[in-house]
């Protein structure tokens, strides 16, 4: 799930902390770094002011306080990221 407000991840934590583990992943990435990297060309759409309420542009993003996971992406490729996830969730017990 991805959500930009804090109260939708706390009602998604406890939702499914009642059945399960719920692991919160954020994963940090400057607004330059996602407008570089967006192949349909959305930032740039929303910078425009062509798109209302775009997380991160005209609309808020809340950064986690104290997610389970950070991931940092401005010097790491996307295998790396999963791959620490991966590491991560096996740590957790939650994969074998």
């Amino acid at each position: 799930m991805v959500s930009p407000y804090a109260d939708s991840r706390a009602r998604a934590r406890a939702l499914v902390e009642e059945h399960t583990a719920f692991v919160e992943v954020h994963v940090a990435t400057p607004l330059e770094q996602c407008v570089g990297r967006d192949p349909k060309g959305m930032y740039a759409r929303a910078l425009a002011g062509e798109l209302a309420d775009f997380t991160g542009v005209s609309a808020p993003y809340e950064e986690p306080v104290a997610p389970e996971l950070r991931l940092e992406t401005t010097d790491r490729d996307e295998a790396a990221c999963v791959a620490e996830v991966l590491d991560r969730l096996v740590a957790l017990g939650l994969l074998g």
